[in-house]
């Protein structure tokens, strides 16, 4: 979350929303009434009232170490069981606080991943003071989404889920949870944007609120005046830890949709297309000769994934998915992750300068997949028309660099600040290609610049290879202005 670098990402436990589906069909419960207008109401008196009985807390027990001896009782250190954390069983146990919300009557409850992830027993206790045990149903990571469920003689208060997609900034709402553990807390405010990327999962599209939430939010709901819930309260940017304004819930339409295949399946099934992307911005595109301002380029395919069977290439620039235009990394993942599996995706997409259409079946996502790749910072350092000194990849530079051996092209070692190539290359980058023409020596690569060089209006598009972070290589491309 490098645009936060300054400030920690704290996550907290919120309420969260429930299934509108379960809401519809459930025949018993009592759901919260809608409220007769959405204007700013004179107190939030009511409304509490009315949904405080379906936004639960949430305790949590996770045994940390295995059992030991404890002191026996009488001895003078008898009292050091407690400060251990042990009981009279001799383990040692950790708790959590979270919050939740119940969304059908038959006790089926929303909260966060985060909350309940790792542990042993979960309890619930709902604001007249009644405690129940939670049975884990089913739990998703990416969205940081759980549902819980209890038992009840009795048909419980829910809350049904709203239409985030019809959220907009500026509507009143409100959090209701459990902030540092105090239960049944209230706090109001407004949706101050929505489709916020926080870069903590591949289908960010968050909810952003001043409502007051703090830690123990998490998992909790947020509700718009008719008492429906609008979204579920996962995290806020903070420097101490406290709110300041800048609260994230997931939308209910997210919730709405992972819940239903965690109560039918206990686990969320993807669609996976299986590439790597990067955004292209106007001048890229323009060096891939296309028209448009926005795309995204394929910088690695995985083995054996739907695109490795289709006719999709590394290097190939995305236009179009399903007919919409492809904006970002962000909106072609979001997209795809809301498309049924097995569903044949067209794309319109550019190669070599020429305009060409491909059908990829999407198969499921395993956890172990990634759908696509967050691309690193570029950094700088000196010469010639690209402004960057360039080497042939010897023994002694695979070594410096950990060049593999199935990499061929020219190696960078260094960029200038004054050069055309600065914040495109970087130090250690491998030049593959240029304007679609592989390159073999420095000599080559040279040679083919300053080609480029006899049409201004026309940017370089270079072809490398890029070492992240976890020390694998993946294709990039970066455009370089000629006019410089």
């Amino acid at each position: 979350m490098s645009r936060f670098a300054a400030l920690a990402l704290v996550v907290f436990a919120l309420p969260a929303t429930g299934l509108s589906a379960l809401v519809e069909s459930s025949a018993q419960g009592t759901p919260a009434k809608p409220a007769a207008t959405r204007e700013t109401p004179a107190s939030f008196r009511e409304l509490a009232k009315r949904l405080m009985p379906a936004v639960v807390n949430i305790s949590t027990e996770t045994v940390i170490a295995a059992a030991m001896p404890t002191f026996p009782e009488g001895s003078p250190a008898e009292r050091f069981n407690e400060y251990f954390g042990r009981d009279d069983d001799g383990f040692q146990r950790q708790g959590s606080l979270g919050s939740g919300f119940v969304i059908s009557a038959d006790g089926y409850i929303v909260t966060n991943n985060h909350v309940i992830e790792k542990a042993d027993t979960i309890t619930v206790t709902f604001s007249n003071g009644r405690e129940m045990q939670a049975k884990l149903i089913g739990r998703d990571r990416d969205s940081d989404l759980a549902v819980l469920k209890v038992t009840s003689k009795t048909p419980l208060a829910f809350v049904p889920l709203a239409d985030s997609d019809k959220a907009e900034v500026g509507e009143w709402v409100i959090a209701i949870g459990n902030p540092l553990g105090f239960g049944g807390s209230v706090s109001a405010g407004i949706i101050s944007a929505t489709g916020r990327d926080l870069n903590s999962g591949r289908s960010d599209n968050y909810i952003q609120t001043d409502a007051a939430i703090n830690q123990g939010n998490s998992g909790g709901p947020l509700f718009n005046l008719s008492g429906q819930v609008v979204g579920v309260n996962t995290a806020i940017i903070s420097q101490s830890g406290g709110s300041i304004g800048l609260g994230f819930s997931v939308p209910s339409n997210t919730v709405k949709r992972i819940s239903q295949q965690l109560i039918k399946e206990g686990r969320v099934h993807r669609p996976w297309l299986g590439v790597n992307v990067q955004d292209a911005d106007a001048a890229l595109i323009k060096a891939y000769r296309a028209k448009g301002t926005s795309g995204v380029i394929i910088t690695r395919i995985s083995e054996d994934s739907p695109a490795a069977k289709s006719k999709l290439e590394v290097g190939d620039l995305i236009l179009t998915l399903d007919g919409k235009g492809v904006g970002s990394v962000r909106e072609m993942t979001r997209a795809i992750s809301e498309m049924p599996i097995g569903k044949a995706v067209a794309l319109s997409i550019v190669r070599d300068g020429r305009a060409r259409e491909v059908t990829v079946t999407l198969a499921e996502l395993k956890d172990d997949e990634a759908d696509a790749a967050k691309i690193a910072p570029d950094t700088a350092a000196s010469s010639n028309d690209l402004g960057a000194e360039l080497s042939p990849i010897d023994d002694d530079m695979r070594r410096r660099y950990n060049i593999t051996n199935d990499i061929a092209g020219v190696v960078v070692t260094s960029v200038s600040p004054r050069g055309r190539a600065y914040n495109k290359l970087r130090r250690a980058d491998v030049i593959i290609e240029v304007n679609f023409q592989t390159v073999t020596s420095v000599t080559d690569t040279l040679a083919k610049v300053k080609a480029a060089l006899g049409n201004p209006s026309q940017p370089i598009l270079i072809r490398i290879k890029r070492r992240g972070d976890a020390g694998a290589w993946f294709d990039q491309f970066v455009s370089v202005e000629i006019t410089k």
